[in-house]
């Protein structure tokens, strides 16, 4: 089973297990997706009404918690640790694989010295064993680690839940690419009946 389904029915699982429950009770909803070692997407949780309406009640946190993981990063957690539950272990440790994909969507050589700050690893050892055993082996990335050069070549990486906002400006990109692409094919296609004209004229003029 390939890590989409896994995602799909670890997902509908939550997705239901909130839809029936309401107000605090669902921070233990929260707490065990946050967990789950086989969950990384979780923007469709948010949208249960249920979970919604935790805006603004003393259950805040949580939703606040869950948005964390959908869209944040370790670094950006411990900027709001003081208004977010603490993490246990499982969280704490999700949340650093969440984070490998956040930075890998921007850039597919990931230097060791940025991985080790921004996960809070303290030596190349520790970093590369959670790469290979937390990231790689787990399915979400694929890579070569290169000791030589001390960088993590990214190959593959699931992708994240969209921030609000950020489909608007995916879809604005490939307007772009799809624009340039066509402008290019244009460009292409003037050339190639250009070279034929040119090839035209100098038959003619050889048998002259």
């Amino acid at each position: 089973m390939d890590i989409e389904q896994k995602q799909a029915e670890h997902i509908d699982y939550f997705v239901k297990q909130a839809s029936n429950i309401k107000g605090s009770a669902l921070s233990t909803v929260i707490v065990e997706a946050t967990s789950h070692p086989s969950l990384f997407a979780f923007s469709e949780i948010i949208a249960v009404s249920n979970v919604l309406e935790l805006e603004g009640t003393e259950s805040s946190a949580s939703l606040d918690l869950l948005r964390m993981f959908a869209y944040g990063t370790w670094s950006e957690y411990k900027i709001a640790a003081g208004r977010i539950p603490q993490l246990v272990p499982d969280q704490v440790l999700k949340l650093k694989q969440l984070t490998v994909l956040t930075l890998a969507e921007t850039n597919k050589v990931l230097p060791y010295d940025l991985l080790m700050q921004e996960l809070d690893v303290t030596n190349v050892r520790e970093l590369e064993d959670f790469l290979i055993n937390d990231c790689m082996y787990v399915g979400i990335v694929r890579g070569k680690l290169d000791q030589l050069r001390r960088c993590f070549e990214v190959q593959f990486a699931a992708g994240r839940d969209l921030r609000p906002g950020q489909l608007g400006s995916m879809i604005q990109t490939l307007a772009n690419w799809l624009s340039t692409s066509e402008n290019l094919l244009v460009s292409i296609q003037e050339k190639i009946k250009w070279a034929d004209t040119m090839s035209e004229i100098d038959k003619k003029h050889k048998r002259r």
